[in-house]
């Protein structure tokens, strides 16, 4: 019950500090690129090469081919990469990010003033940045081919804020642990690397007879599934939220325990960090 009361109180440290946050924030991307003659332009152009990568090897290389669940109709390829890879793109630079930011900010960590709290949301934030400008380029480039803007887009909005709490409470918990432990940082990239061909952003499994349908329900127990899918029903398919009641309900229960565990992970080890650090 402490436990949770403590978690209760982090949203209002971060109102408090919301000055000290997004400033951090932006530090921390300019900060990333410092030194580099294009600065924070590379934080752009590395997705939008990995996409053009991703796109002919898949399209051109193994003629992967992608439906629009609403029509039946075969899309360009691309338009269904893109929009897996925009919130992947989010949550992998979060996590690798959030998960060394107490060792990466140290110093800030031993003060005993400061509110080590806000650290991991600081890295939120500073990928969201990137974020926030893939999904721009992405609308324009469905735009380009055919795909013009329309209500259902709005959805990006609710599936950014939806991958947003479920990276924070998983970020929470591992910045946490690395303190201790500074292998988790490995761990959460090998991870991430299988999570990527977990959920469903280079191949759809759902349309494979090879897979058993007992597998694929498995691997729609993935949160990351909800919120890929989520962009790709917004951007393509015109599919609302509300359609999938119950996948949506498992994926704030889940999403809240995370929260709750996370930041209870965090709270209990958070004693000890001056002294190990």
């Amino acid at each position: 019950m402490a436990e949770m009361k403590k978690g209760m109180m982090l949203p209002g440290h971060l109102i408090k500090s919301r000055k000290l946050v997004w400033n951090l924030a932006k530090n921390d991307i300019r900060k990333k690129f410092a030194g580099s003659y294009f600065g924070v332009i590379w934080a752009f152009v590395q997705p939008v090469i990995t996409v053009l990568l991703y796109w002919f090897v898949f399209e051109k290389g193994l003629n992967s081919k992608a439906t629009d669940l609403r029509t039946g109709i075969e899309i360009p390829f691309v338009l269904w990469l893109m929009a897996g890879l925009v919130p992947w793109f989010y949550f992998q630079e979060a996590m690798n990010g959030g998960t060394g930011v107490l060792v990466e900010y140290s110093y800030l960590v031993k003060k005993v003033v400061f509110q080590i709290d806000i650290l991991p949301v600081v890295k939120m934030i500073s990928a969201l940045f990137t974020h926030l400008f893939f999904v721009v380029f992405a609308i324009l480039i469905f735009a380009c081919m055919g795909y013009y803007p329309n209500p259902y887009m709005l959805q990006v909005i609710y599936y950014s804020f939806c991958m947003i709490l479920f990276t924070t409470g998983l970020v929470y918990a591992t910045s946490a642990v690395t303190v201790f432990f500074r292998d988790m940082k490995e761990v959460v990239a090998i991870v991430l690397q299988i999570g990527m061909w977990v959920t469903p952003i280079m191949w759809n499994f759902e349309s494979m007879v090879q897979i058993p349908g007992w597998a694929v329900t498995i691997l729609k127990l993935n949160p990351m599934y909800y919120i890929v899918s989520g962009y790709r029903d917004a951007l393509i398919n015109q599919i609302g939220f509300w359609e999938y009641p119950g996948l949506t309900l498992y994926f704030w229960v889940v999403t809240a325990a995370l929260l709750l565990l996370g930041t209870a992970v965090f709270k209990r080890l958070r004693p000890h960090f001056a002294d190990v650090l």
